[in-house]
């Protein structure tokens, strides 16, 4: 008898410890390191006066003029800083479905101030958790570069067509005529 009552109490400590210790907390998610922590604020490009339809239309034709020298079928997007179209061009026989494409990925690059590639980086690190938080037409795809004229963004160009780096190598045709 003696034996049963220590085997019970031995087990009822057991049954009152135990979930004690499995619900632990957790230790607080420690800091970012300070040296991770950027000083000024990425991608903080100020906004200028919006690119107008004569400077579009120059973006459009340096932009169309490589992918002619590549031999490329394209759609090419370039807009505003708020990311409404401006231009826009889809060369003989570029695939129909990159016309909204090409244009996602100019907006996106101009509402977000940076080139599409920083968020298909970032979808390959993270395997996309994050994207959904930001914004449902984000383009998390490489080909939409900021037009930045005077160290101000005026717009963007975005393209597609072709593979992402293919589209990002016209895109960058076409802004590398603003200054």
């Amino acid at each position: 008898m003696r034996r049963f009552m220590w085997s019970a109490a031995a087990f009822a400590a057991c049954v009152v410890t135990g979930p004690a210790l499995a619900q632990t907390q957790a230790p607080a998610p420690a800091q970012p390191p300070a040296a991770s922590v950027p000083e000024k604020m990425p991608f903080d490009i100020p906004y200028g006066q919006s690119i107008g339809a004569e400077k579009a239309k120059q973006v459009l034709a340096a932009a169309e003029a490589e992918g002619k020298k590549r031999n490329w079928k394209m759609n090419i997007a370039v807009v505003d800083t708020n990311g409404e179209l401006v231009a826009f061009l889809r060369t003989e026989g570029a695939q129909i479905a990159s016309v909204n494409i090409s244009q996602g990925k100019a907006k996106t690059a101009a509402r977000f101030r940076r080139p599409t590639r920083a968020f298909f980086n970032g979808m390959q690190a993270t395997a996309g958790a994050y994207l959904p938080t930001l914004d449902p037409t984000l383009i998390a795809s490489p080909g939409g570069i900021p037009l930045v004229e005077g160290g101000k963004l005026i717009g963007a160009i975005g393209c597609s067509g072709g593979t992402g780096d293919q589209d990002e190598i016209i895109c960058k045709a076409g802004a590398d005529l603003i200054k």
